[in-house]
C-alpha cells in the first residue's frame, strides 16, 4: 500500500468493490480499505452450521442491473425463484392459502378465487402490477444515469403506465393505494410487504417511507424480480472482488480508517498510524459513520428487523394441504395480512411487541441446493431464513424469546410442527440463529441496524448530480446510503465511480 492514490474507498461491501472495478478499468489508481478481515459487508456467506454456506444477511438479488454485470465481465448464476409467495391463511375456521406464481397462470387464478370467491381480486392485482411492470421498465434504466428531475421522472411513469400508477406510488401513502385497489385484507398486505422491509413505518404515513421501499423492490433491473444467487450471496461479493482486483484495484482488510479529511481539493484518510493522501475518497459506510470519521455529530438511523436462520432435516407439512415445496419454493408470508402489518407498527412505536410478529419466510435451498454440503442435500436437508418486520433497534434487547414466538406463529400453519423437522448440530443444539439490528451494528458497523444505512430517497432530485455527493466535492457517498443505493445492487457504487470520471481531473502541486 502506498500513500497517495487517485481514489481511497473506505469500506469494502459489495458497492465499494463494484465503485473499485469501473475506477481502475478506467486506469484511475484505487485501494479499498475494509475494517473486517473479508470483504463483502452485509452481502457475504456463512457457515452458521456445519455444512452450510448460506446468505447470512443479505440473501436476494433484484436491483443489480445486466449493464453492471456486463460491464464488469462479472460470472454470477442468479436463478429465478418458481413461486412468487404463499400465504397461509384461515377462513372460516378451514386452513387455506394465496398463492401466486413467479409468472402468475392458472394456478393463480384459482387461488385468488378460491381465497376470495370471485375473480375481482385477481383482475384488480393483474391490473395494478401490469402497470407496474411497465413503471419498472421506465425507470429503471435511470437508475444508472445522472439524476432525472421529479417532473422528467413523471413524464416517463405517466407515458408508460399511466397517471394513476404515479399517483398511487409518487404522491399518495402506500396504503391509500392498497385500500382503492384491493379489497381483501390478505391480498393487501402480501402487497404492503414490500413496502415495509427494513422499514419501520405506517402504511398511511405522509413521509411516503413505505412508497420509496416499494418502489425499489418493485423496479430492479426493469423487471422486480428477485433471484437466488447460487452459491450464495458469498459468490457475489467473490466475483466483484476478482474483478475489482483484476482491473488493478489494491484490496486491503484488516484496515480500520479512523479518520478522513477532504477539503474539495485533496484529501487524507487516516488508518492506524499511516495517513493516506488521495484526490477522491469514496465512502462505502453509512453516512452516520462517515459523519464520525470527519469527526461531526449525526443521529443513528433506525433498523427495524430480524433475520433468523435454520437449517432443517425436512421441509413440513402444512395444514392447507400445499406441497411445502410449492409453498417455501418463494416468499412465505407469515403473519402478514394489511390489518396484521398496521397494528404491528402501532404496537412496536408504543414500545410493545405485537400480538403477531409479521416475517416472511424463503427455503433457498429449493433453488440453489450448493449451499448445503451434498451429504446433507441427500438426506432432504433443507435452509430456512426467516426475515422479521416493525421490531426497531429501541425494541432490543428484549427478554421475549422472538424466535420461540415466531416458530410458534408459524406451527398455527403446520402438520409438523417445525421444531421436529430443525436440524440438530452434533453436540445436539438446533441449528437456528438470529441477528438483531444491535448485531447488524456490533457485526457490520451498520448504526442501528439499518440495512439501508438510512432513509431510503426518491430516484430524481431537482439539483441533478449521480446522487452521490456530499458538502465536499471529492468526497462523495458510494454504499447504500447513497440516493439509489440499498440492497444488493451495485448502483451506489457505479454511480460513485461514474461521478469522479466525468468531473475533471484533479492536478495537484
Amino acid at each position: 500500500m502506498t500513500d497517495r492514490y487517485d481514489v481511497v474507498i473506505v469500506g469494502g461491501g459489495h458497492n465499494a468493490l463494484v465503485a473499485a472495478a469501473y475506477l481502475a478499468k478506467a486506469g484511475r489508481s484505487v485501494v479499498v480499505l475494509e475494517r473486517l478481515g473479508h470483504t463483502g459487508g452485509a452481502a457475504v456467506s456463512a457457515s452458521p452450521f456445519p455444512g452450510v454456506r448460506l446468505s447470512r444477511y443479505s440473501y436476494l438479488v433484484s436491483l443489480l442491473p445486466d449493464r453492471i454485470v456486463a460491464d464488469l465481465g462479472l460470472r454470477l448464476d442468479l436463478r429465478s425463484r418458481s413461486v412468487s409467495s404463499y400465504t397461509p391463511a384461515f377462513r372460516d375456521g378451514a386452513a387455506t392459502g394465496l398463492l401466486v406464481e413467479r409468472a402468475p397462470g392458472q394456478a393463480t387464478a384459482e387461488s385468488f378465487r378460491a381465497l376470495t370467491g370471485s375473480d375481482a381480486e385477481y383482475t384488480a392485482w393483474q391490473r395494478f402490477y401490469g402497470d407496474l411492470a411497465l413503471m419498472a421498465e421506465a425507470l429503471a434504466p435511470t437508475l444508472l444515469d445522472p439524476l432525472p428531475t421529479r417532473e422528467a421522472a413523471r413524464s416517463l411513469v405517466v407515458g408508460a403506465a399511466g397517471e394513476r400508477i404515479w399517483r398511487q406510488v409518487f404522491d399518495q401513502p402506500l396504503g391509500v393505494s392498497i385500500e382503492e385497489t384491493f379489497a381483501d385484507d390478505l391480498v393487501r398486505g402480501v402487497v404492503a410487504t414490500d413496502g415495509l422491509i427494513g422499514t419501520h413505518t405506517s402504511l398511511l404515513s405522509e413521509t411516503l417511507l413505505a412508497n420509496k421501499c416499494f418502489l425499489y423492490h418493485l423496479i430492479g433491473n426493469a423487471t422486480g424480480e428477485w433471484r437466488v444467487p447460487v452459491g450464495g450471496m458469498g459468490a457475489v461479493t467473490a466475483e466483484l472482488l476478482r474483478a475489482a482486483l483484476a482491473a488493478g484495484a489494491e484490496v486491503v482488510t484488516d484496515a480500520e480508517v479512523t479518520r478522513i479529511d477532504a477539503d474539495g481539493r485533496t484529501a487524507e484518510v487516516t488508518v492506524g498510524d499511516r495517513v493516506i493522501g488521495a484526490d477522491y475518497v469514496l465512502s462505502g459506510v453509512a453516512p452516520a459513520v462517515l459523519d464520525r470519521l470527519r469527526g461531526r455529530e449525526s443521529a443513528s438511523p433506525v433498523g427495524a428487523q430480524l433475520k433468523i436462520n435454520l437449517l432443517l432435516d425436512r421441509l413440513p407439512r402444512l395444514k392447507s394441504g400445499v406441497d411445502p415445496r410449492q409453498a417455501f419454493a418463494g416468499t412465505f408470508h407469515l403473519d402478514e395480512s394489511y390489518t396484521e402489518l398496521e397494528d404491528a407498527y402501532q404496537a412496536t412505536v408504543s414500545g410493545k411487541l405485537p400480538e403477531f410478529l409479521p416475517g416472511e419466510m424463503y427455503c433457498h435451498t429449493l433453488t440453489d441446493p450448493s449451499i448445503v454440503d451434498p451429504a446433507l442435500a441427500g438426506r432432504g436437508a433443507q435452509t430456512l431464513t426467516l426475515f422479521g418486520l416493525h421490531l426497531p433497534t429501541s425494541l432490543f434487547p428484549t427478554e421475549e424469546d422472538l424466535v420461540g414466538r415466531y416458530l410458534a406463529g408459524l406451527d398455527r400453519h403446520l402438520a409438523d410442527p417445525i421444531a421436529d423437522c430443525v436440524a440438530r448440530d452434533a453436540d445436539g443444539r438446533p441449528c437456528v440463529e438470529a441477528r438483531t439490528p444491535l448485531d447488524l451494528e456490533a457485526e457490520l458497523n451498520m448504526p442501528g441496524g439499518n440495512i439501508f444505512h438510512g432513509d431510503l430517497s426518491w430516484p430524481f432530485a431537482e439539483d441533478g448530480g449521480w446522487g452521490v455527493e456530499t458538502d465536499v466535492p471529492n468526497l462523495l457517498i458510494c454504499g447504500s446510503g447513497a440516493r439509489r443505493g440499498g440492497g444488493v445492487s451495485g448502483i451506489g457504487g457505479h454511480n460513485a465511480a461514474m461521478a469522479v470520471l466525468h468531473m475533471p481531473r484533479v492536478v495537484n502541486d
